[in-house]
């Protein structure tokens, strides 16, 4: 009876060593997803922003407005819910958001989206998706793509200092979300307490491009740009910008005899060609529109 026992125990230890074994040996598959994962990264002016989603395909489906209905929560991609995040507060819609981590769900409509963002947990889906959590609402219009695209896509475009746009595309359609970040507010007591301080470099041409691109105080910007020409004589790129200066301030004089100066200048340049070119075709853009 004990022989027969060990023989049992001995060929059960076998067998489970040759299972053990084959299952070492089996090669391991790794299929491709479904809904690929991506991660998107784009800085608007000096806000970060970051997006976390999962791209299904149409693969030949209607899936807004069918599989995902109008007028239903959906999660804005697949899998895990979306997540994207603002290193700043900002504007969506022109609807104030804190900087911080959000999750991105939207209800489409065949002509108008509500974009709803929630403080970011862990769902996957939106099966639970709580209206209460709610920390912004938003509408949007769609717009009509001229061709379908295969692949759900959000990307960030337009992009300005101040501004860009969040558009979420899919089959025929483009849903635009406007951003909006407030960079004035940040920067120009930077630039107010560098300008005041006893500081050996100062950022006179850009201070004096930035006070000009956003309509702020010209007479600084024209004293700044003056600045950096003393530094840089031979700068006929700051004389291009000294000339817009000038057109913004209505010295349109000014302007087209500094925009002359700066051709003058960038003529004698035989090292920098490409810079040479196109600062000449800059300024003979802005002569021919003040004249």
């Amino acid at each position: 009876m004990k022989t027969r026992l060990l023989r049992s125990c001995l060929c059960l230890a076998s067998a489970l060593l040759a299972a053990a074994s084959l299952s070492a040996q089996a090669p391991k598959i790794e299929f491709p997803a479904a809904s690929p994962a991506a991660t998107l990264k784009q800085r608007v002016g000096l806000t970060d922003i970051e997006i976390n989603y999962s791209r299904p395909g149409l693969k030949g489906r209607v899936v807004v407005g069918k599989i995902d209905p109008y007028g239903k929560v959906w999660r804005t991609g697949a899998n895990s819910a979306t997540r994207i995040s603002f290193s700043t507060p900002v504007k969506l819609q022109g609807s104030k958001l804190d900087a911080g981590t959000y999750e991105l769900f939207t209800i489409p409509g065949p002509d108008e989206w509500t974009i709803i963002l929630q403080k970011a947990g862990k769902q996957w889906g939106a099966y639970q998706y709580k209206e209460e959590n709610d920390v912004l609402r938003v509408k949007a219009r769609p717009v009509a793509l001229a061709s379908p695209l295969e692949t759900f896509t959000i990307d960030i475009n337009d992009i300005r200092d101040e501004s860009a746009t969040l558009d979420l595309i899919w089959a025929d359609w483009r849903v635009p979300v406007k951003i909006e970040v407030d960079v004035v507010a940040t920067i120009v007591p930077q630039i107010e307490a560098v300008m005041a301080s006893d500081a050996a470099k100062k950022p006179y041409a850009q201070a004096a491009m930035f006070y000009r691109d956003h309509d702020l105080d010209l007479k600084k910007a024209a004293a700044w740009i003056d600045a950096a020409i003393a530094e840089q004589p031979n700068a006929y790129y700051y004389l291009y910008h000294k000339a817009r200066i000038l057109a913004k301030m209505g010295d349109k004089a000014g302007a087209l005899a500094t925009a002359r100066q700066s051709i003058e200048l960038a003529a004698k340049d035989k090292e920098n060609l490409a810079a040479k070119a196109e600062y000449t075709r800059l300024n003979e853009a802005l002569i021919a529109g003040l004249q």
